[in-house]
């Protein structure tokens, strides 16, 4: 027989009230204890009764480790039922949880160990080895042999299998820290923000169940990996409140790969970002392939242009609910909604957030204007760990973020991507938002993907565009195609063909990356740039 939701399904604003002790494992995994699919991964299906004792046991192996309440767990694992069932463990017992990339470099490594100072890292056979090299001497290890284990490493699979399947939640509060999310490091080193137990809660209620109505019956697809945030919770958190599935593999995501698994698992919702869509939009593929178990798709991590959008639609006609969120505010804030979603829009503020087009000095601008969003709501990060100045920049009062991201709102509240306050050139004195000259050139049929980035002439700044085509149109054309569209100083001045664009781990645009190969070519003109290059430079 089926046990689901054990406990009844209760308002967090209700809850926050009557019932202050609150512990996300407990909340989100242990009400759905059944036969019940809760994650899909390549060995087959775990149940949440399975996930459930698999957690229990990890918790008791962390606890056995030394791991106490409060402190920091680092998991650098590959998608999969032990990585969700570490974090679920990590949960239990009250730790702190903080995931990063499971293909980063040494360096990268050392840096967030050296931050974070965690109780233990647990590590795959994937992350072993540079793990090993940043110098880390804890470590709980997965899927590697005990005798390939050096001192200070501990054998996950002995370790777990030797603790019981019970294990009694800590006593945690809303308010307590249970989440660090991590920045993405694309305007400097990564930063953590703080996030207390309350913030899943408050999200999965204005968010999954107010925007996406989430259903028992969801299986749950995600492009990028597990330990961005936006992803992790879309998969292995919010279903889980409501009796759902989500579908963990380990490999890189592909177009071809994400084809594959809708074949075979048949998902409901497939967690995307814009470009994954763009490539999947472009496969040779794309018009065979069956996606009508998807009753929709979601986009965030970065703008969605109107044209990719409306690409995607004539290619698959599955609906978008395109938003915004971030680390710093938990997850999405703004979005649009099924059945009323506006192409071109980041949607309107998501249940139990609120938001604000903002000058420089923090007044309110007038819908229609160009000005930074600002969103308050207690999902909010209490702060960036060990950074007073950019919390202070940052988090501007209590529950509020400054975002950095340029709106604007129209009469209906509905809010439009202008760009990121840093990321605007001055072009001939004025203004210009890269964003914009994006959105057009990928309103050209034989623009794939593009990304602007401004370079120096004479101490000048121009526009540079990153093409990526179908390699049916010149650079010529691409300009005039733009200058016939947009005010005269926004067209590129210069535009590169490349094979690819860089982008980070959560699959976001790296500027960061094509602006130092903006420097490296000074002013040359329409030079093929070779992709190997491009992800040298990431």
């Amino acid at each position: 027989m089926t046990i689901l939701a054990t406990l009844p399904i209760i308002s967090p604003f209700e809850s926050q009230i009557d019932h202050p002790e609150f512990n996300i494992a407990e909340y989100f995994l242990d009400r759905n204890i059944g036969d019940r699919t809760a994650l899909i991964t390549g060995a087959g299906h775990t149940t949440y009764a399975e996930l459930t004792a698999l957690a229990n046991r990890v918790g008791n192996a962390l606890h056995a480790l030394g791991v106490r309440q409060g402190d920091r767990v680092l998991i650098a694992l590959s998608d999969g039922a032990e990585s969700v069932a570490t974090w679920y463990g990590t949960q239990k017992i009250g730790a702190v949880t903080a995931e990063v990339y499971t293909y980063l470099q040494p360096k990268d490594y050392r840096y967030y160990v050296d931050y974070a100072s965690p109780a233990i890292v647990v590590a795959d056979a994937v992350t072993l080895d540079r793990l090993r090299e940043a110098g880390v001497r804890k470590l709980l290890v997965v899927g590697v042999p005990p005798h390939d284990l050096r001192d200070g490493e501990h054998h996950f699979e002995t370790l777990v299998a030797a603790q019981p399947p019970e294990l009694d939640p800590a006593p945690t509060t809303r308010d307590d820290v249970a989440i660090w999310k991590f920045t993405t490091g694309s305007t400097g080193a990564p930063k953590a923000c703080v996030l207390p137990a309350r913030s899943p809660l408050l999200s999965f209620e204005g968010y999954a169940r107010g925007v996406l109505d989430i259903r028992p019956d969801d299986i749950v697809l995600p492009v990028p990996k597990l330990f961005f945030g936006y992803s992790r919770d879309l998969t292995a958190l919010f279903p889980f409140g409501v009796g759902a599935a989500g579908i963990a593999f380990p490999e890189r995501s592909t177009a071809d790969k994400i084809f594959e698994l809708i074949a075979k698992h048949r998902p409901t919702i497939l967690v995307n970002v814009p470009t994954m869509m763009s490539a999947m939009v472009a496969h040779p593929e794309a018009a065979d392939q069956d996606l009508s178990s998807l009753r929709l798709c979601t986009s965030a991590g970065e703008a969605l242009p109107a044209e990719l959008h409306r690409k995607w639609m004539d290619t698959f006609g599955v609906e978008v609910i395109d938003g915004i969120g971030s680390s710093e505010a938990y997850h999405i804030y703004l979005s649009n909604r099924p059945g009323r979603s506006r192409t071109g829009s980041l949607g309107q503020v998501v249940a139990g957030y609120s938001a604000r087009v903002v000058d420089r000095d923090g007044a309110a601008v007038p819908d229609g204007e160009v000005g930074v969003l600002e969103v308050t709501g207690e999902a909010v990060a209490l702060e960036y760990w060990q950074e007073p100045e950019k919390s202070a920049e940052t988090f501007t009062a209590e529950h509020t973020v400054r975002s950095g991201d340029l709106v604007t709102r129209d009469a209906e509240g509905f809010f439009y991507y202008r760009g990121r306050a840093d990321d605007l050139l001055k072009v001939g004195g004025i203004w210009v938002a890269p964003a914009e000259i994006e959105n057009c050139l990928m309103a050209h049929p034989s623009v794939v993907e593009c990304a602007l980035v401004g370079y120096q002439v004479a101490g000048l700044t121009r526009p540079r565009a990153y093409v990526v085509s179908d390699g049916e149109v010149t650079a010529a054309e691409l300009q005039s195609f733009v200058r016939s569209r947009l005010a005269p100083q926004k067209y590129p001045r210069d535009v590169q063909f490349v094979d690819r664009l860089p982008h980070t781990a959560s699959g976001k645009l790296d500027r960061r990356a094509l602006e130092e190969m903006s420097r490296g070519l000074s002013h040359q003109p329409h030079q093929d740039i070779h992709p190997r290059k491009l992800a040298e430079a990431a």
